[in-house]
């Protein structure tokens, strides 16, 4: 090699570290800044959404306070109020918050700021990726460069591959299609790729290690997810708003769901197209400089996020304790708190992902936020936090806190209708007095407070149709106003029915994680979305009992809490077939060919979601190989790359051996053949032979066959590749 690149890597896979500084933040101590105040029409919209949620939840209390109360109040009705007043209230917020963005897209939004011919600042693109498909990311990231090349501002943007991957087939596919990448597009000097060797502390440590490494030599960097496109349109309106408010820190998109092949993806993808955009623009209008980050598809401002933004570590032990795992919320609060601007932007269009297959990848990826969410708890103390900072957090947490509260509403319901059908009335709890306890409802008044509380629920789906037919363009391209109609009514009642499995999902995930079982970080599915029945009636078998049991307790009381309960009721005792209905593509493709959930992006897509999925279409053939040393012994050019992107060799210290590795030697020493070794290495064995360059060396060494012939070992001594890889410049 003597100082030359080899043909896969003609050129280093990082560029020269430039180390920013991201000390943790304690968040005992005083804010370093203060936030400057709310504009008025922020503070205006602040008054009447929080306002008015509380004014009705007020009107709501007194309703249900009125119809439990005509023969005096049990301990199980005052119970009933609380979670319903609790209840309530986050509905209110939801619909006065939704008024706000259906005003809000009547009046319009503002367009991005015009982009500059030469931008002056240097943005980093962060593709975080944990054993994705390396097709999918790296079709993304050439659509986006080819589109950023176009314009003339490539020279701008740098994109970087930040791997977490610990599958070591999926890695080594990683690195072929990361060669690939470079070939293809010519960005050997702006696509890097890096891998940790230990993926410390998750995504946000992830993007933590790149600030620390890289960070100095780049004034912001836009965050992506492994399932995001953006338009260059929208990348360049990000980095000019980062150029002309020199207060912003961070600026968040409203990502729209597209790619959606399922019958559960479609109506996600349907419902975040339809109502997304005007509950953003509501929330967008009173959080004003206040907003939240959600992880990705947003630019931010480097420094301010190194200096700012540096996870704490929590006190005590998992679930509760240790690194922070939804990380957005916190970093949005710790940079508010530092004085630096946040702010989301959903009017601006070109911001894109894709949303999970199935209620059952939901559910997995719902049990990790939960958790996350509900960590948040420790921070809410934090001193110097803007109290917009912390309605975030509690909201995060109320997502999933509401979903046992709305069990138990239901459940405290079902034991007062039973108590007064099958309970003898107690008329003097309290001794002997003149003035007993009638256990008596006023059932018309809470009917009337159910139809209310309904009337609220439904309000936002209905707000967010009428403002989707105003946009003639929008309203034609999915399909025309019967079309967009039928959707809302279609997704309605399917989400409707899958509402209750999803609450008592959530509510078991709360209760596990209180009961101090930790998560874990699983990959996710990004297509396909279907089960096995066997493992679906397994899942959601106590889903099912659940449901027949209250079908059976309310229809004790009465067939008419059974009408009123039904939906409730279905959705649990049909659990099985809704969840396996709504996994299916074969589904979700005749509601295409019927026009029903249509997007404007589905019928016209932009030019990036074009380019990406015809890339993707031609990159299938890129799956993470069988045999991931193998594939480097066939292929010199990847096997060099590979040497080269390995981190540099440190000197071992006593009290930090790597077990996985020092088992894998062993096991090389003593193998005859490849054949004979690789079935006996673990997942981690496997992982740390891959990481070493010497260990590497030594398994190609040996044989593919017993008894066959040494055909793929390295044309230099691995002593002496080992050596080169040391004196030669480390990516």
């Amino acid at each position: 090699m003597d100082g030359v690149m080899p043909a896969g890597l003609r050129r280093p896979a990082l560029p020269p570290e430039a180390p920013l500084a991201m000390p943790r933040q304690d968040l005992r101590r005083p804010p370093p800044a203060e936030a400057p105040p709310a504009s008025p029409a922020v503070r205006v919209a602040r008054l009447l959404v929080i306002g008015g949620a509380a004014g009705l939840t007020a009107v709501g209390a007194f309703e249900m306070f009125e119809a439990l109360s005509p023969g005096g109040m049990t301990v199980l009705e005052w119970a009933v109020l609380g979670l319903f007043v609790a209840l309530f209230a986050w509905i209110a917020l939801a619909f006065t918050s939704a008024v706000a963005g259906f005003v809000a897209t009547v009046a319009g939004g503002a367009p991005p700021p015009p982009v500059p011919a030469v931008l002056h600042r240097r943005t980093a693109i962060l593709m975080p990726t944990y054993n994705e498909d390396p097709a999918r990311i790296m079709a993304a990231l050439q659509a986006i460069d080819e589109a950023l090349s176009a314009g003339g501002h490539g020279h701008a943007f740098d994109i970087f591959v930040l791997s977490d991957t610990t599958d070591p087939d999926a890695w080594i596919a990683e690195e072929r299609a990361f060669l690939d990448l470079r070939a293809r597009t010519g960005g050997d000097d702006r696509i890097f790729y890096r891998r940790r060797p230990r993926n410390r502390e998750r995504k946000a440590g992830n993007i933590q290690d790149w600030v620390e490494r890289f960070g100095g030599a780049y004034d912001h960097m836009l965050v992506l997810d492994a399932d995001s496109v953006m338009t260059a349109e929208a990348i360049l309106g990000l980095a000019a708003a980062m150029e002309t408010d020199p207060r912003a820190g961070l600026v968040q998109t409203l990502p729209i769901l597209v790619g959606g092949r399922t019958l559960f993806a479609r109506m996600q993808q349907f419902a975040g197209r339809v109502y997304g955009p005007l509950i953003a623009r509501g929330i967008a209008a009173w959080h004003g400089s206040e907003g939240n980050f959600w992880g990705h598809n947003a630019i931010i401002r480097t420094r301010a996020f190194a200096a700012a933004a540096g996870l704490p570590h929590l006190g005590g032990r998992k679930p509760f304790g240790g690194h922070v795992l939804s990380h957005d919320f916190v970093e949005a609060a710790l940079l508010r708190r530092a004085g630096w601007a946040v702010r989301m932007v959903p009017s601006w269009p070109g911001s894109y992902e894709e949303g999970p297959p199935s209620l059952t990848d939901l559910a997995i990826r719902d049990r990790r936020w939960c958790q996350g969410n509900l960590q948040h708890a420790a921070v809410l103390p934090a001193r110097g936090l803007h109290w917009v900072s912390r309605m975030h957090l509690l909201m995060g947490i109320g997502s999933y806190a509401t979903a046992p509260l709305w069990l138990a509403f239901l459940l405290a319901g079902i034991l007062i209708a039973l108590q007064a059908r099958f309970v003898r009335p107690e008329y003097f709890p309290a001794g002997a007095t003149l003035f007993p306890q009638w256990p008596v409802q006023d059932p018309v008044r809470a009917m009337w407070v159910l139809a209310g509380t309904m009337g609220l629920l439904l309000a936002p789906k209905l707000l967010a149709g009428l403002a989707l037919l105003r946009d003639a363009r929008a309203r034609r391209a999915a399909g025309g106003g019967t079309r967009i109609l039928a959707g809302i009514a279609l997704e309605t009642v399917l989400a409707g029915l899958l509402a209750p499995v999803t609450m008592l999902s959530q509510s078991a995930a709360v209760v596990s994680i209180l009961a101090g079982r930790d998560g874990g970080w699983q990959p996710q599915r990004r297509d396909d979305g279907s089960v096995p029945l066997g493992q679906l009636a397994r899942r959601y078998a106590a889903h099912t009992a659940i449901g027949l049991l209250l079908g059976a307790g309310a229809w004790a009381v009465s067939p008419h809490l059974l009408l009123w309960m039904s939906p409730v009721v279905a959705g649990l005792a049909l659990a099985i077939p809704l969840v396996a209905l709504a996994a299916s593509t074969t589904a979700g493709q005749r509601l295409a060919a019927a026009g029903l959930w249509r997007t404007p992006e589905e019928v016209a897509p932009p030019a990036e979601l074009r380019r990406a999925a015809e890339l993707r279409r031609q990159l299938a053939g890129i799956a993470a190989p069988a045999d991931a040393p193998a594939a480097l012994a066939g292929d010199p050019d990847l096997l060099d790359a590979h040497r080269r992107m390995l981190p540099p060799v440190a000197r071992p210290r006593p009290d930090a051996i790597d077990a996985a590795l020092a088992v894998a030697r062993a096991r090389i020493a003593a193998a005859a053949s490849r054949e004979e070794l690789l079935p006996a290495l673990s997942r981690a064995e496997r992982l740390a032979v891959l990481g070493d360059a010497d260990a590497l060396d030594r398994l190609l060494a040996l044989p593919a066959t017993a008894g066959g012939p040494d055909v793929s070992r390295p044309a230099s001594p691995a002593a002496s590749a080992g050596d080169r890889l040391r004196a030669s410049p480390v990516s």
